[in-house]
Parts: structure tokens; sequence; C-alpha cells
């Protein structure tokens, strides 16, 4: 089979294309045909070594896999060959094959392509509990969403919609961007590359600041959307985009009972009640066409490199999928 690895951190340019031995499912694994690959910046920061966690070298990248059982092992009973499924995995996506575990596997309905498939579970969950578990947001709250065009983004624009949120205030760096964001529910849209914008997001907030932030750029832009919170205000860091690491001096979040708090996926992962239940509200709202997935791009695996390098321009709206 066909794999993409790096044996060294950098920049686009260690990504291999190489082959390797097609592997053989455990007694509780399946091999899956892999139709679609979701490409994350968490990837990218794998691949620089600039992840939250160690990244250990030889690398397959890839933590989101879509496709067709084609073995299972001897104690796998509730999947079968020749189901369609998805999963989130720890890594190996960007391949042609990759055994999976049977307990973490997603069926995915008849009416899901694969490309949504693969789009929903590490994004979809990521905003889900960036919104409700870490963030709290209540019915008629203000919600500030950076980078709403992106594949998180999209998807906690409409979420917010539909959990009720009052207005939902969508930063991006373009103004087609902003257009999106504003199709998928977004009721006020600020260009985040003006030296203003913070200014701009306490005028629509009538000066009070947003109940809710979400943030995953990093830098400077954290630092800004700290002045937008209103008291009590919440802001969820799911990322770091930027590369840069921000700092604040934490007192300054006594004046007004402020909050930042982390969100790390695979945590909520390891928690069954969370997991399954999002997960199953969130394939409702796509069957009943709630919640729309947007697809920015489909390319080869081979071209996974350029792929990389598309999604760090920060030029896309929508996920970035891999097809092998």
């Amino acid at each position: 089979m066909k794999v993409i690895k790096f044996e060294q951190y950098g920049g686009p340019e260690v990504l291999q294309y190489i082959e390797e031995e097609r592997p053989e499912p455990g007694d509780n694994e399946v091999l899956v045909e892999v139709k679609a690959i979701g490409v994350n910046y968490a990837d990218t920061a794998r691949r620089e070594g600039q992840y939250v966690v160690p990244t250990p070298l030889p690398y397959i990248p890839g933590s989101e896999a879509a496709g067709v059982i084609t073995a299972t092992g001897s104690k796998v009973k509730r999947f079968e060959v020749g189901m369609r499924v998805s999963a989130l995995i720890e890594s190996g996506a960007y391949a042609d094959y990759v055994v999976i575990d049977a307990n973490t596997l997603i069926p995915i309905p008849d009416e899901v392509d694969f490309e949504q498939a693969v789009a929903l579970p590490l994004q979809g969950l990521s905003a889900y509990h960036v919104l409700t578990t870490m963030g709290r947001l209540e019915k008629g709250e203000t919600v500030l969403i950076h980078a709403a065009a992106g594949g998180v983004g999209a998807i906690a624009v409409q979420l917010a919609k539909l959990f009720g949120a009052g207005k939902i205030i969508a930063t991006a760096s373009s103004a087609e961007k902003l257009e999106h964001a504003k199709a998928l529910g977004a009721t006020h849209l600020v260009d985040y590359t003006k030296e203003n914008w913070v200014e701009e997001v306490k005028s629509i907030t009538d000066n009070k600041g947003v109940d809710l932030a979400l943030e995953m750029v990093g830098g400077e832009v954290f630092n800004k959307t700290l002045k937008c919170l209103a008291p009590f205000g919440r802001l969820v860091i799911f990322g770091a985009a930027s590369g840069e690491q921000a700092q604040f001096h934490p007192g300054q979040l006594m004046r007004k009972n402020q909050s930042v708090i982390g969100f790390f996926l695979p945590q909520i992962m390891r928690k069954p009640e969370l997991f399954q239940k999002s997960l199953q509200e969130l394939l409702s709202y796509m069957s009943s066409g709630q919640l729309k997935l947007t697809i920015g791009g489909s390319y080869p695996l081979a071209d996974a490199a350029d792929v990389h390098r598309l999604l760090q321009s920060r030029k896309t709206i929508g996920k970035l999928v891999l097809k092998p």
C-alpha cells in the first residue's frame, strides 16, 4: 500500500510518498480501505514537531479516515466486510489502508458520502464540545468564532445557531470567507486582518463584549480576543494555527470573572458518555440537513505536501480532503 510518512520534522517537503506492507487487523480490529482522509492543522503541527503532545519518528500522519471494511478481527461482532465507516485514530490515516480499533468506528449513514463523513469526527466533535462542554454556551448568548469559514469554524457557526446563540460574530480574513460564514448562519461579520477589529466586535455588542469566544489562531489574535470578553466571558483555546504561543497575565481575568479554557479532543474521546451522545446528535443534524459540511477540495494522497502548503496559506474555505 502507499502511505505518506515523515522521518524528520520540517516543512511540507519532509512528507514522503512511499510503499509499505499492508497491515493485518488484530482480534478487535478491522482493516479499512481508505476512501477519504481529513487534513487538519494538527497534521501540520505534527509535521513541524509543534503538536501539543510529542510526535514520534518516523510518523504516518492523519487522524480522520473514512472507507470500506475489507477484513475483520476474530472478535469483531458489530461490523462486517463491506460496511462503510469513518473513525478518529491517533495516526496513520494518510494511507491506502489502515487498521482501526472496532470500538472507535462510526457507521456512515447512506445519505452521507465519504468526504462528508471524514469531515465530521474531528472537526464536528471539536466544534460541538468547544461550544458546549467547555464553552457552556447558553441560549441568547453572544459568541465570537474565529476562522469561521474553516473546518471547525464553519461547523461551529451552524451549531451555535442550532443551540440558540443570540449574536454569532464570525471572523475571517477575506470577503469571500465572511460571506460563506454568513450563509451558514453568522449574524455579524468581522475581518480580523483589519487593525481595529476588536473595536468592531465591541461596537456590535454595544460595548458589553462577547460571552464566549472560540480561538485557534494564537499569538496576537489570542490577546486581542481577550479584550473582547464580557464579564463572566469564556475564551476556549483549541489550537494555535499561527504557530505562535500567546502569553498573558492570569490576574487580568479576575476583574471581570473571565475564564480561559483549553480544549483537546482526545480527552473527550476518553469519556464515552460525552463522545457517543454528541456524535449521534451530530449525525442526526447531518441526516436532517440542519448541518452542512463544506468540502474545500479533494486531492490525491500523493499531493499531501501541496495540500499542507495550501492549508497553511489560510486561503482555503472548509475541509480539505486527501483521496488514495
